[in-house]
């Protein structure tokens, strides 16, 4: 691959008209979105597997992911601050630039993943004071000792995607997405329930033991490995002009740091609120968190596509920032908005239309079926509002505005969608559902801020991060 290759995107002519700009969005949203379904999809087999061993290591597997993405979200968003100084210098030409970001944003992201792998190990031993039982915060444990050391090597491959999608070059992403589910596929049964049902032909597998819940998060550790190692050889294969540095530069980490620490907080607050919404949930017995993890685990696998067009969003605002051309940043931005509305509102008609199938699929037991049908209805609502904020969170991202995301979720979580939970779901004894409705209005908050804000940034004149 020559040189130039490196930014094939952004060496071609801004797209013009409303069909060109959607169809620019689209070659680069289709890939991610494949590449973002790829990683929640682990999640899900893992709760539609460990579903099957009853009710009790279902709840065990929601609330430690829930955990897992409360400490991890932090992480996460803080190495989203790579995102908009890789795209911004691919649009200003400096494709040099961009992999030395992207060496620093490894060395931070390894430093930040150990730190929060000793966080998380901690986390289980304040369970007691939330009223979880002791049955499960011992599965808890089991599954965040082998999910844990998945962390550094989870940042690490955002950082490395961060730098591949802003070149235009989301395949390794999708090979790397693809070839993991087909491995967790294999090895969570295999974990969960143990080799002794194997036909004796399986050798060595036959010895496996079950690990029940646990063998889930050993499966994901592993495959996030692999992942890693995939997207690694990519980058390995594309040439930059010069030679980039590898040494850790602490200026560049810290403006890094800078640009992703409003990202880390917003998106730990958006995290934490559906985390807390899990704990509550636990609070009201195993059936209840059973139908919240199942109803979660869709809604975030749909919020897949929103996250997908939010990063091809914030991709094409950072080379519209880089080149200084603010016209273009505003409309590659509000196509983005457009786009994820409409893909939101088709999942949210799934969920409205099949219900019951969607339950089945997931093996929900009888026990949890009334409680989980509602939910996904709720779920059908707030669709179109959580891929507004999702996609306007990316687009805002690529355009150096970060900071005004973290004030929107704590306003629109914390101070509307947290009173309305715990008012609905215990005060008005509605339960789990009253939780889900909750959740939902501070969707629609944020949605509403994050639209209102772009609109009025990209109306002026919108300026790199850097130069």
């Amino acid at each position: 691959m020559p040189p130039e290759a490196v930014e094939p995107s952004v060496s071609s002519p801004p797209a013009r008209g409303i069909r060109g700009e959607l169809r620019a969005l689209l070659a680069l949203a289709v890939p991610l979105c494949i590449a973002q379904a790829g990683q929640s999809l682990m999640g899900v087999t893992d709760t539609f597997i460990v579903g099957r061993a009853g009710t009790s290591a279902l709840a065990a597997v929601g609330l430690s992911h829930a955990l897992f993405f409360a400490v991890s979200s932090f992480g996460m968003g803080l190495m989203m601050g790579v995102d908009p100084l890789v795209s911004q210098a691919i649009g200003a030409g400096h494709p040099r630039r961009a992999r030395d970001v992207l060496w620093q944003g490894i060395w931070l992201s390894a430093f930040v993943g150990v730190v929060l792998w000793a966080v998380l190990i901690t986390v289980p031993s304040g369970l007691p004071w939330v009223g979880v039982a002791e049955e499960q915060i011992v599965q808890v444990r089991a599954f965040l000792h082998f999910r844990a050391p998945s962390l550094p090597l989870m940042l690490i491959f955002l950082t490395v995607r961060a730098y591949l999608q802003a070149i235009g070059m989301p395949r390794p992403l999708v090979v790397s997405a693809v070839l993991a589910n087909v491995v967790n596929l294999a090895l969570v049964p295999l974990f969960v329930f143990g080799g002794q049902s194997l036909p004796a032909w399986a050798g060595p597998l036959t010895h496996v033991p079950a690990m029940g819940a646990a063998g889930a998060a050993l499966s994901t550790l592993l495959c996030t490995a692999m992942e890693v190692l995939i997207v690694a050889r990519a980058v390995q294969l594309i040439p930059v002009p010069g030679t980039p540095s590898r040494k850790p530069v602490k200026a560049d980490q810290l403006r890094a740091f800078r640009v992703g620490l409003p990202i880390g907080l917003h998106i730990a607050a958006e995290v934490g609120v559906f985390a807390l919404a899990g704990v509550l949930a636990a609070k009201l017995g195993p059936v209840s968190v059973g139908a919240h993890q199942i109803a979660l685990s869709y809604a975030s696998l749909t919020f897949t596509m929103a996250l997908g067009i939010g990063n091809a969003g914030s991709v094409r605002v950072g080379w519209a920032v880089g080149a200084h051309d603010t016209p273009q940043a505003r409309r590659s931005g509000l196509m983005a908005f457009a786009t994820g509305a409409v893909a939101m509102s088709l999942s949210g008609l799934v969920f409205a239309l099949f219900p019951l199938g969607l339950a089945k699929l997931a093996g929900a037991p009888p026990e949890v079926l009334p409680l989980l049908l509602p939910l996904l209805m709720v779920g059908a609502i707030f669709q179109v509002f959580d891929g507004v904020q999702g996609v306007g969170a990316g687009v805002l991202r690529g355009a150096g505005q970060t900071r005004f995301t973290f004030v929107a979720n704590i306003v629109g979580h914390y101070a509307v969608g947290l009173p309305l939970t715990l008012l609905l779901g215990f005060h008005l004894g509605m339960g789990v559902l009253g939780i889900w409705w909750g959740l939902c209005a501070g969707l629609i908050t944020v949605a509403a801020a994050v639209l209102w804000r772009f609109w009025r940034v990209s109306a002026g004149t919108l300026r790199p991060l850097e130069g």
